[in-house]
């Protein structure tokens, strides 16, 4: 699963930056397509141009999109620091889905499977109860998987050590559902540091342009401060992006968490309860 997950961003990853090179060779044919025309229209009547010019912005409007003005800008931005910018997002992205992917079947009815497994036990069916703990999935069954093997041993099957062994499942099963956490939190980082970059490196091109024209005029400094303006644009809203998955993503861990409590609690209880247990 993680590996298919690395190999889905490293491919986006590329082909993101294909699509940017076609994007750039598609603006480069409309413009030769747009010459081209200019010169054949040069055998039209002046009538006929005047309707095409006067049509030429209707169709400019409706041709306009969310994902137009998206490539535009992301060309104005500069491919460099844009390009580094949509990677973080594909990469984090990759991580937070394959997160999401792996705590939502990791999640199930605590409560009725705690309930079924503590029928199992009352009933001295502790080989039942192992086997149903080995066929559900989660960090809870495991946790139980180690409580239930413990009562069926004959020389760890004591309150204490059934209660170290719950604690310590616990604590492994819980740094398997905080994992790749970090790098989440480090792409989002990492989003909005690369376009405050992009900010400064903008900022030093438009102070050369105003060396070079010797001019402090908005011409000579809109281009770098445009280019400062949309990377750090496209960093927070990556940010902001992460951010909202990687909260949902800290939610699911947490309530994990609390039903692993809770059901090492449960079987604390029916472990005492059990024949099987030394008291």
């Amino acid at each position: 699963m993680k590996k298919l997950f690395a190999i889905i961003a490293m491919v986006a990853a590329c082909s993101f930056g294909a699509t940017s090179f076609v994007m750039a060779q598609e603006d480069v044919a409309a413009t030769e397509v747009v010459d081209s025309a200019a010169v054949d229209s040069a055998a039209v009547d002046t009538a006929a141009v005047e309707e095409a010019v006067e049509a030429a912005p209707i169709v400019e409007e409706e041709s306009e999109g969310v994902f137009k003005n998206l490539k535009t800008k992301y060309i104005e931005g500069g491919a460099g620091f844009m390009s580094l910018v949509a990677i973080a997002l594909v990469l984090g992205l990759a991580l937070c889905i394959e997160r999401v992917v792996y705590l939502t079947l990791a999640q199930i009815n605590t409560r009725k499977f705690m309930k079924e497994l503590a029928d199992l036990v009352a009933a001295g069916k502790i080989a039942d109860a192992i086997e149903k703990c080995k066929g559900t999935r989660g960090p809870v069954a495991q946790v139980s998987r180690k409580a239930m093997e413990c009562l069926d041993s004959n020389d760890r099957n004591d309150i204490g050590t059934i209660e170290r062994t719950i604690n310590m499942e616990a604590e492994v099963q819980g740094t398997y559902l905080e994992e790749n956490c970090s790098w989440i939190t480090l792409f989002i980082a990492m989003a909005p540091s690369l376009g405050f970059l992009g900010t400064v490196i903008g900022m030093v091109m438009a102070f050369d342009d105003i060396q070079r024209a010797g001019d402090i005029s908005p011409t000579v400094v809109a281009g770098g401060m445009k280019v400062a303006l949309i990377t750090t644009i496209f960093g927070i809203i990556v940010a902001l992006i992460l951010q909202v998955f990687y909260n949902y993503i800290l939610s699911k861990v947490e309530s994990l968490t609390s039903n692993m409590e809770e059901a090492a609690q449960e079987l604390l209880v029916m472990s005492v309860k059990s024949d099987k247990c030394k008291k």
